[in-house]
């Protein structure tokens, strides 16, 4: 089959610019696209926060974007991804990129995201026809790029353009991007798209809910997510727009990037190791206890959380059951992560009530995020929900068992240890309540010290799983084919 021009709009990309996941999944991808043969380019806008990673080189023609009463403008800057030869396009805008910040900015009341994603989706067309290159799918991600298919459908229709199929990504439903009815003509939509059944919703424009009606496929980052979000409890309002296009909705799982997560070669661990030698992970183990200032005790299980600090993550129940635990249980437990005020203090306070056992770290650090994922015995992710989830598979790959509730794409990944039976690859529990976590906690620390050869099996079974892009970019390549065929008539 024949080649795909594929273009990628997103806010984020690894190792440029990082909020969450969704950088990971838009920094990886299209690797393995372009090793399949497909020519792919992405388009970010330049924030004044962003890494100027490799070189760097601004285009000559400045990049006219048709937003607002009159033309603006915008300098395009070109590298590509490190180790590929995909170009990666930044747009500097100094009115709407300019400030550090992706999503938010610190100046007071003025909330402008609408106006400066409206800006990245008319530049990101603009750009294509300024390089005089029609891609056949444009693959949006999220809110930010919600717009971007409304106006291949509506005023970009008949030009060349207008033959792009579009993919648009919900990385996570809960974040829909609400906007004042200004946009539309700011993004210089037709007002007949402003409607209920259009891109309106309680009398605002809904970003998200604009790329799911008019995107040609719709995508979710793990299959059982894309079973979730049609559901009243999982569809944060919207599940009645996914069940109208639950025919074009397919969950496809995210990958890891293989080659970086892999504790055999990773040079930010004190030592390496594999699955065929783990004394590399007992090394890390001791410099993790080291640096929380734990006791150095290579027989007790610890436990490890990386995380932002909010509700959809579940660290209030591991808050809630954390004095019980520590005072019933011979276990070390380690944080790194910030966000809600409450949740920091309370982890805070334990590491300090629960000196030499516990230890937390407000904030976040890449390096000691690794750290955590080698030198832990299990990773805990309480999740009330995770829409794909890379921690996980982060920690199999590092032989740390995952303990995790039972939601979204970390049912995908983790498989229930069954005891006896030479099955599972971690620990799953299914009621989001404080008791349950508890009690698989208790579980954990009974198989680690009751049953170590089948604590060892679940580590051998996990460190052997797969999770790299290259089955999800096929799964990938089938959904764009179909996107072009939908979108024109003909095979692509």
């Amino acid at each position: 089959m024949s080649a795909l021009k594929i273009l990628f709009v997103s806010p984020e990309v690894e190792p440029f610019v990082k909020v969450g996941g969704l950088a990971d999944m838009v920094g990886a991808l299209p690797k393995e696209l372009a090793q399949l043969g497909h020519e792919v380019r992405i388009v970010c806008p330049a924030y004044g926060s962003v890494k100027r990673v490799g070189e760097w080189r601004a285009l000559a023609a400045p990049l006219g974007v048709d937003v607002g009463p009159v033309t603006q403008w915008a300098r395009t800057w070109e590298t590509v991804l490190p180790d590929t030869a995909v170009p990666v396009y930044f747009l500097e805008n100094h009115d709407h990129f300019a400030r550090p910040e992706v999503y938010t900015g610190p100046w007071g009341a003025c909330d402008d995201n609408d106006r400066r994603f409206a800006f990245l989706c008319r530049g990101a067309l603009a750009l294509c026809q300024q390089l005089d290159w029609v891609p056949d799918v444009i693959h949006g991600h999220d809110w930010t790029t919600g717009l971007l298919p409304v106006m291949l459908n509506t005023t970009l229709r008949d030009t060349p353009l207008g033959r792009a199929a579009t993919v648009f990504t919900i990385h996570n439903l809960e974040h829909q991007g609400y906007a004042p009815a200004r946009v539309v003509d700011y993004a210089r939509l037709p007002w007949g798209e402003f409607h209920r059944d259009g891109i309106e919703a309680g009398g605002m424009v809904n970003l998200l809910k604009a790329g799911l009606y008019h995107a040609t496929k719709l995508t979710t980052v793990s299959p059982t997510y894309a079973r979730e979000i049609l559901t009243a409890e999982g569809g944060f309002g919207l599940e009645g727009v996914l069940r109208f296009r639950a025919g074009d909705l397919v969950g496809i799982l995210n990958g890891i990037d293989a080659d970086s997560w892999d504790p055999a070669h990773d040079r930010t661990l004190p030592a390496n190791y594999s699955a065929t030698d783990l004394r590399g992970k007992a090394r890390c183990k001791a410099a993790l206890q080291r640096h929380f200032q734990l006791e150095e005790n290579p027989v007790v299980p610890l436990f490890g959380v990386v995380s932002r600090l909010v509700a959809q993550k579940g660290l209030d129940l591991l808050a809630e059951v954390l004095p019980a635990v520590m005072e019933r249980m011979a276990i070390q437990l380690v944080l790194l992560g910030s966000g809600d005020g409450r949740l920091e203090n309370t982890f805070t306070w334990a590491a300090q009530a629960y000196r030499g056992r516990c230890g937390a770290q407000i904030g976040f650090d890449g390096k000691l995020a690794r750290l955590i994922q080698a030198g832990s015995d299990c990773f805990v992710m309480p999740s009330r929900a995770e829409p794909c989830g890379l921690t996980q598979m982060y920690a199999m790959r590092y032989g740390t068992l995952p303990l995790v509730r039972a939601t979204g794409g970390l049912v995908d990944t983790v498989e229930n240890f069954a005891e006896g039976q030479a099955r599972g690859t971690g620990f799953v529990f299914h009621a989001p309540t404080a008791g349950a976590l508890a009690d698989t906690l208790g579980w954990v620390c009974a198989t680690y010290y009751d049953r170590p050869q089948e604590f060892a099996g679940l580590q051998q079974r996990a460190m052997a799983q797969d999770f790299s892009w290259s089955r999800s970019a096929a799964r990938y390549v089938d959904l764009y084919r179909w996107a072009v065929e939908a979108r024109t008539g003909a095979p692509a």
